[in-house]
């Protein structure tokens, strides 16, 4: 039998997921692209090894998670907020329709904690997409100490998200609907600790006092 040909990444990632989830991970590249009927060099033009494969699968539910919020227009005049919950949302959608293969990818990282380097370009595409939001902070005058403050946010927002994934998939409700209330408060919650008004009010108080050396605390 002919060789397929014009052997796309999506092909090979429907191919490897559907692998795993029937007979189980491929024991080799070449048993992978014998099973499937493809030349084995057609695997290494997209991929060195399973791993980048695999690392590829979580990155691409971000990635087309914001590209379907991107291709709607009314997103581009939510808040920032706003966007966070969509993201939120529109991404859990994107991983329910793939659950069978993120529970047996995330039973391999309990079992194995170094497994958790497949969520590494994920965690870099929503770190980026948190910064590109704008979610508002604090001017401290320093460009330093404002890239701190940011890189933190969104740090605090992926291990936020990682949060979540852990509920859902733990999650046995209704189409995942105390997921949903846990997205919806987590959200508020964290939005509200950064209100931005009261933390300014403090600090211009603080620098009152400071310049008013002669007042009593």
């Amino acid at each position: 039998m002919a060789k397929k040909k014009y052997i796309t990444q999506d092909k090979i990632i429907d191919w490897y997921m559907n692998s795993v989830l029937i007979t189980g991970k491929p024991t080799s590249v070449f048993s992978f692209a014998k099973e499937n009927n493809f030349e084995e060099s057609d695997f290494y033009s997209h991929y060195s090894n399973f791993e980048s494969l695999e690392k590829s699968i979580f990155k691409i539910f971000v990635e087309e998670t914001i590209q379907l919020l991107h291709s709607t227009e009314a997103y581009q005049e939510y808040s920032s907020k706003d966007k966070l919950l969509s993201f939120y949302f529109t991404f859990f959608e994107f991983l329910a329709a793939n659950r069978s293969y993120v529970l047996f990818s995330f039973k391999e990282i309990k079992s194995n904690f170094s497994k958790v380097t497949v969520l590494k370009e994920m965690r870099s595409e929503f770190i980026n997409f948190v910064h590109s939001i704008n979610i508002e902070t604090l001017d401290f005058k320093n460009d330093k100490i404002n890239k701190i403050q940011d890189n933190t946010i969104a740090e605090g927002y992926w291990l936020q998200l990682l949060m979540v994934l852990k509920f859902w998939i733990e999650d046995t409700s209704s189409n995942f609907e105390k997921t949903d209330v846990f997205i919806e408060k987590s959200i508020k919650a964290s939005f509200d600790i950064q209100q931005i008004a009261p933390i300014k009010s403090v600090i211009d108080l603080a620098k009152f006092l400071w310049k008013e050396k002669g007042t009593s605390i």
